[in-house]
């Protein structure tokens, strides 16, 4: 008596290994196409490494972009609880994207030397996923479009993230429509323009924190918030450490200043009226 292959493996634990065509998983994940995108240029072995880590760090922005997007679009929309999800997902996805330095971390200045020509004018400054998750921090500049001026689909998504506001934005506005005194001046601010600290706003985080009985839902909005700002903080000094380890103060690739320029990125706060109330509550 014969047995059908599917009767045979019928209750056993052996997988479905024959498919048509590519995998199920082929087709959904398209791990084909990403394991082939490495063209490193030149012949040390670093170079792969230096190459699949950056990547990794674009795919690791667009789904910050997406969570961010969502959470902004929540707000707006009034679904704070939405909004937290999101919030709470892009924390764990940033960590993972801090860790994405530890690869990179301990580069000698032979080691980067070894295939830093390979990027020509290169550089990280030029990604524009990360120019829209910069955006979306409110930490806007017009000027930053013109490196992506022969990409017109890219040039036209960071011109639209430009123009639109940003997450911080959103939570001031949800903020207004809880009652709170949001300045007309922050509200209908230009939003090309990067976001500039208001005492105003300040006050108001330090009233919210000063009673978390009453206001325990935007305190834990503004918790969440805080978690994302250390984490952009601590992306900022890791990408400064790793730069200063693996070439000094040399001028970057593309031009930039290099580490003088991410020194002053450093310095920075997101958020920073959530940082700077903390000192009145």
């Amino acid at each position: 008596m014969s047995t059908s292959p599917d009767a045979s493996a019928a209750g056993s634990d052996t997988p479905n290994l024959d498919f048509a065509g590519t995998t199920p998983y082929e087709d959904y994940v398209q791990a084909d196409v990403l394991t082939h995108l490495q063209h490193p240029l030149s012949d040390d072995p670093g170079e792969m490494v230096f190459l699949v880590t950056t990547q990794v760090m674009e795919l690791w922005f667009t789904v910050i972009v997406h969570e961010w997007e969502t959470a902004s679009r929540a707000l707006r929309e009034d679904r704070l609880q939405v909004a937290m999800d999101a919030l709470k997902r892009s924390v764990r996805e940033f960590e993972a994207l801090n860790a994405s330095w530890t690869p990179l971390g301990q580069l000698t200045p032979a080691q980067f030397n070894s295939y830093r020509s390979a990027l020509g004018d290169g550089s990280g400054f030029q990604s524009a996923m990360y120019r829209r998750l910069e955006f979306l921090l409110g930490d806007k500049s017009a000027s930053m479009l013109v490196p992506h001026r022969g990409s017109p689909r890219v040039h036209a998504e960071l011109e639209k993230a430009l123009n639109e506001p940003s997450l911080y934005d959103e939570v001031l506005r949800l903020l207004s429509r809880r009652g709170l005194p949001v300045p007309a001046e922050v509200l209908d601010r230009d939003l090309t323009q990067k976001y500039e600290p208001s005492q105003a706003v300040e006050e108001i985080w330090a009233r919210v924190y000063a009673d978390p009985d009453q206001n325990g839902e935007l305190v834990r909005l503004g918790e969440a918030l805080t978690d994302v700002g250390e984490l952009v903080w601590r992306w900022r000094n890791d990408h400064l450490v790793a730069t200063r380890r693996a070439m000094g103060s040399k001028t970057g690739t593309g031009g930039s200043a290099g580490v003088a320029w991410l020194e002053k990125r450093a310095r920075k706060n997101v958020f920073p009226e959530l940082w700077t109330a903390r000192s009145h509550v």
